[in-house]
């Protein structure tokens, strides 16, 4: 299976056509999705004859802690994981993140994360690079003491790089997320016309057997509120990240050899 996607994102590589690339992302999370519902009737109708596959979890190492950035890396893999049947649990310091799930949907994960990590560092470098951001501003409360009275006052402020950055990338994740969740939606359609009965069930069986695993297994208090919380507000460093999230292409990365990208440096 990976062997395939890998043959889709070469071809996503070798084009300059955002068409093109366009169609050879939706093929291989197409390919992926269907793998992952066939892997899933193939164990409702074999279960009698060999062992059943069942769920695991692993540990997506995303870099070390206390670096800025993490929490932007943390929401891509998320918004991949959610479109592939995998689910997730995140480290307190978004170091590392906890993925569970069958392992043929976790290797898809790993795949596509090491391929868009590249292409959203890139392009959040080249956005903070060209220096667009700058003609933006953002409203600012500023503390001042007047005659013995703390006064607040709102003005207005450029727009920090850091700021920026971390909005182009929390915005490219999220268009990444949206792009995968409709492939993945309409894969399931089609799957489900077909076999309506045998798809339908197996893929109950593999939801059923991820969430008592998950359960049994997750040790996570709380939920992950992504980074949001952490991060000031820049409307123009999004709508840019949502435009390269729109153009991305699934490309393999020389600098990220192994599956399991972690954050590269600055």
């Amino acid at each position: 299976m990976l062997t395939r996607i890998g043959g889709l994102l070469r071809k996503a590589e070798s084009t300059d056509n955002a068409h093109e690339a366009e169609a050879f992302l939706a093929a291989a999370q197409r390919l992926a999705t269907k793998s992952s519902i066939d892997l899933a009737v193939a164990r409702s109708h074999v279960a009698s004859r060999e062992r059943r596959s069942a769920p695991v979890q692993r540990i997506i190492p995303i870099g070390e802690p206390g670096r800025k950035g993490l929490r932007t890396y943390v929401q891509l893999f998320v918004a991949i994981a959610g479109a592939n049947d995998v689910r997730c649990d995140v480290a307190r310091t978004s170091a590392q993140v906890y993925a569970y799930g069958f392992a043929a949907d976790i290797d898809t994960c790993e795949a596509l994360y090491a391929s868009l990590l590249v292409q959203m560092v890139r392009a959040s470098d080249h956005y903070i690079k060209s220096g667009a951001y700058r003609e933006a501003t953002v409203v600012k409360i500023i503390t001042e003491k007047r005659l013995g009275r703390t006064v607040r006052r709102k003005v207005q402020a450029p727009v920090a790089g850091v700021t920026a950055r971390l909005n182009f990338q929390m915005a490219f994740a999220a268009r990444i997320g949206a792009r995968l969740a409709e492939v993945k939606a309409e894969v399931v359609a089609e799957e489900s016309v077909v076999e309506s009965t045998g798809t339908a069930l197996a893929l109950r069986d593999k939801e059923v057997a991820l969430t008592d695993f998950y359960t049994a297994t997750s040790e996570a208090r709380g939920t992950w509120r992504g980074p949001q919380t952490s991060t000031g507000h820049s409307a123009a460093a999004r709508r840019a990240g949502d435009r390269a999230g729109r153009t991305a292409r699934l490309v393999s990365s020389p600098e990220l050899p192994a599956a399991r990208g972690k954050l590269p440096g600055r």
